[in-house]
């Protein structure tokens, strides 16, 4: 039988009656018993655009109201817990009340007006959570930002984002005052923890503010959300996302891939400051009406992660490559996670012998998704696929996912080329709508027909993805193109690497040769690392291929990131060819 995927648009005139409804349909239609075929669910899949739509009263609100009429205590829509006894828990109603009042404060005493940007810097508290919701609610476009930011890092995002509001915590508030002057079109300074002199207090006026508040009628292609991109290749970007393109489009995200549905608790443990944290943290669990998990944890730390998951009862849970590699170093076996159903990764590529690690220890497969700031989930592993190891899955049902050459056109399975998004001749409503203030950039990242995400891949004759790397990072070496994702994998099998980047390195014979930059192992720190570097190339060629293994390694103490700890393989490579 045929899966209904057509989601119907919730209007504000739609009776709770109706809408628990509905939504109790989509819950039946969610049973992954009822989705085994994925070119069924890719020829069916549907989203309506509606010509108004906001995430807030078409969403939340509409799960406040069907879960007012289930007979059950309403599962929680927050969970958040600061692992020192402290915990918050709000029902979607709860949620709505809080923000509600919360708009109220951004609008009548911050004086701000649907369309003004403000930008929001919090560590992970549950203010940031009503904070996202209430600027959707007023209509607002929300600009996150991590707590790692710099003053410098902050005046840059003010000066191009020309945010009229800044929301953060005690700790940088003296980091903006420092560069504020600087950004003239900045009126409001709030502070969610205490007061300082010069900006307003989130807590008193959160006490004053009433919870009467009537929800923006925002058009869909209105914008919500502006995320500055990670640099990896230059200076940061201003991706612009609309009400529709994150508060529909995550649909697939939450449904399909991470598969959640009203009874799971689900944990990301991305930082908020960043897309991951909006794609897995507010709009993908909440289309499904899931239970949001959060835990405080300043600094990421396994032993805590595994705990937690023993814990409490979260039944799905997603992390970056990064994060299992951790995990499965505290060993994960000696913890019973006895709730968990489904874990994913996104982010970064992922490394296939993680994933094996993590099926023997925990008898659980990891659902690998791809995408970036851009786009909702480009390509992933679904429920009842084949998971092939170290492959990013098919292509979403939500695009039309091809492997394109220099001039735009599709290429056949097994040769490389740049990812594209088919965009004429309609362009999904589902990805971003331009980079602000860069009309230049936005008309680059089009070639033809496809929108180009900017990463290169195959695609074999099944219809997986193969990640290759960056599109500026590919090595070419005697005729040979090689991806630095794969020789970074193969190094990482090696028990004295614990983080690898590999760049493009000049060579007066080949053009540019492999170069790999190394952070060893404290066990392996005093070997002779002549014969450590000859140790590590014969291991990659045997786990690769002969032509790919590093001619040239460097060992280094740490690799240079960005603040949303991306190696900046850039700078590497900028400083291997005299350009830094």
């Amino acid at each position: 039988m045929k899966i209904l995927l057509k989601v119907k648009h919730f209007t504000n005139h739609i009776s709770p009656r109706l809408c628990s409804r509905f939504l109790s349909n989509a819950q039946r239609l969610y049973n992954p018993q009822n989705f085994s075929d994925y070119e069924d669910l890719k020829r069916n899949y549907k989203l309506d655009f509606p010509e108004h739509f906001n995430f807030a009263s078409d969403i939340l609100d509409k799960w406040t109201a069907a879960k007012k009429d289930g007979s059950k205590k309403p599962s929680p829509a927050l969970w958040w817990i600061n692992g020192e006894g402290k915990e918050v828990k709000w029902s979607f109603d709860e949620l709505g009340f809080h923000s509600r009042k919360v708009a109220n404060v951004l609008s009548d005493a911050c004086d701000l007006k649907p369309g003004d940007r403000v930008m929001v810097i919090l560590p992970r508290i549950s203010e940031w959570w009503l904070l996202s919701v209430a600027c959707i609610r007023a209509g607002l476009v929300i600009i996150p930002g991590t707590t790692q930011l710099t003053a410098k890092d902050i005046l840059h995002r003010l000066q191009k984002s020309e945010a009229k509001c800044i929301i953060t915590s005690q700790e940088l508030a003296p980091a903006i005052d420092s560069i504020s002057n600087q950004a003239p079109l900045l009126k409001t300074k709030m502070t969610v923890t205490g007061k300082r002199e010069g900006w307003l207090s989130f807590q008193d006026l959160y006490t004053a503010a009433g919870d009467n508040h009537t929800c923006v009628r925002t058009k869909s292609m209105d914008p919500m959300i502006i995320y500055f991109t990670s640099g990896t290749t230059g200076f940061p970007k201003m991706v612009e996302h609309s009400h529709c393109s994150y508060g529909l489009g995550h649909t697939i995200t939450g449904r399909y891939w991470l598969d959640l549905s009203p009874c799971d608790v689900f944990w990301n443990v991305s930082d908020p400051g960043w897309a991951k944290s909006g794609w897995c943290s507010i709009f993908s669990p909440w289309i499904q009406g899931s239970c949001v998990f959060a835990h405080y944890m300043p600094r990421f730390d396994p032993i805590v992660v595994l705990e937690t998951l023993s814990n409490y009862p979260i039944t799905a849970f997603c992390g970056s490559t990064t994060t299992y590699r951790m995990l499965l170093l505290c060993d994960p076996s000696r913890y019973r996670l006895k709730s968990l159903r489904q874990c994913s990764s996104g982010g970064e590529p992922f490394n296939p012998q993680v994933m094996e690690q993590w099926k023997v220890k925990t008898g659980l497969d990891i659902y690998e998704g791809y995408g970036q700031t851009e786009t909702v989930l480009v390509c992933g592993t679904f429920k009842g696929m084949e998971i092939k190891p170290g492959s990013m899955g098919k292509a979403s049902p939500s695009y039309d996912v091809q492997i394109v050459d220099a001039d735009g056109n599709t290429l056949p399975p097994n040769q490389e080329g740049d990812i594209g998004i088919r965009i004429a001749p309609q362009r999904p409503f589902y990805l971003f709508t331009r980079y602000t203030g860069d009309p230049e950039i936005t008309a680059s990242s089009q070639r033809g027909d496809f929108y180009l995400t900017g990463d290169r891949a195959t695609r074999d004759e099944d219809g997986y993805f193969w990640f290759v790397g960056r599109s500026d990072d590919v090595i070419s070496s005697s005729g040979y193109r090689i991806g630095p994702f794969e020789i970074e994998s193969a190094l990482l099998e090696h028990p004295a690497v614990v983080e690898s980047a590999v760049v493009s390195s000049p060579d007066p014979i080949r053009g540019e040769v492999v170069k790999a930059f190394v952070v060893l192992s404290p066990t392996y720190t005093g070997h002779d690392q002549e014969a450590l570097t000859k140790e590590l190339q014969e291991h990659v060629q045997k786990v690769t291929a002969p032509y790919k293994y590093p001619r040239k390694i460097e060992f280094v103490e740490e690799l240079p990131k960005t603040v949303s700890g991306k190696i900046r393989r850039n700078e590497l490579r900028n400083k291997e060819w005299g350009k830094a």
